[in-house]
């Protein structure tokens, strides 16, 4: 029975990694996956896939206003597809997180999201608060604070290092602004801030 998946974590923790592991999987096994991430990350090139270790994967991409429902169903006549793997599903709006509970309980193929849970403010991504209410299962992918605690926030870093308090939701970045940290650590970085 096909299932949404949504696989969450915070910065750094390697969530892309997983995801080009299991679509691997599938291929090994003679499966076709299909691939699609967000337009507006375009860090590894258009329509690619990339992990910190090294491995991409070529995908189909998705804006913000696109019809995911439509999407995979056109796929899904072009032939065989065993599962999909969404990554950067945080990016996701709350009606295409519908359009992909749709394709699962319509068209019968699983979804695999993978994405951020929350911002660098703590507060829920739209895409990522929309698979937390619609998923039949979660999975948390771990990652570790400076301190060794398992990591569940992220700061946004100035060029000097300093935690930002505000800013738009959407920043596109890696280690270069971004840092994952314990609640702990995130209180006190966002208060010296």
């Amino acid at each position: 029975m096909a299932k949404l998946y949504f696989n969450y974590s915070t910065m750094n923790a390697g969530k892309s990694t997983v995801l080009l592991q299991a679509a691997h999987n599938y291929r090994e096994r003679g499966m076709v996956p299909y691939l699609i991430t967000a337009q507006l990350d375009n860090r590894a090139g258009e329509g690619k896939i990339a992990s910190r270790i090294g491995i991409s994967q070529d995908a189909d991409t998705y804006h913000s206003d696109e019809d995911l429902f439509a999407k995979i169903s056109s796929r899904l006549n072009e032939g065989p597809c065993a599962c999909i793997f969404v990554d950067e599903a945080h990016f996701l709006s709350d009606a295409q997180v519908w359009d992909l509970a749709r394709a699962v309980d319509d068209l019968g193929v699983p979804i695999m999201c993978y994405g951020l849970r929350v911002d660098f403010r703590g507060q829920l991504f739209p895409g990522s608060a929309a698979l937390l209410a619609l998923s039949d299962e979660m999975r948390e992918i771990r990652t570790i604070c400076h301190c060794g605690k398992k990591a569940t926030m992220v700061v946004r870093q100035d060029a000097e290092g300093r935690a930002l308090r505000e800013g738009a939701q959407v920043q596109i970045g890696g280690n270069e602004s971004y840092v994952s940290l314990c609640r702990r650590h995130w209180r006190i970085a966002i208060a010296a801030g």
